[in-house]
């Protein structure tokens, strides 16, 4: 499964959401792209004020203070 993760440098939630993000692999295969907002003017205008941002199968699952419920629920429902 390809994850988009949405982030930017020195960014604590970031790092956090990382981890959930790691830990939900370990049951789940993710591929997790890291994609850093500061790298693409549209993308740092779309989710400055949003990162992290996990999205899978084109679809923003969750951003900010990532649940990891919320991202095992849209996993269970593909």
């Amino acid at each position: 499964m390809n994850v988009k993760y949405y982030t930017k440098e020195n960014c604590s939630l970031c790092d956090k959401g990382l981890l959930i993000l790691e830990r939900v692999s370990k049951e789940i295969p993710l591929e997790i792209e890291m994609v850093d907002i500061y790298q693409d003017d549209e993308l740092l205008e779309k989710y400055q004020i949003m990162i992290p941002v996990v999205e899978i199968n084109d679809v923003e699952v969750d951003f900010g203070i990532l649940s990891e419920a919320k991202i095992r629920a849209f996993l269970a429902s593909l």
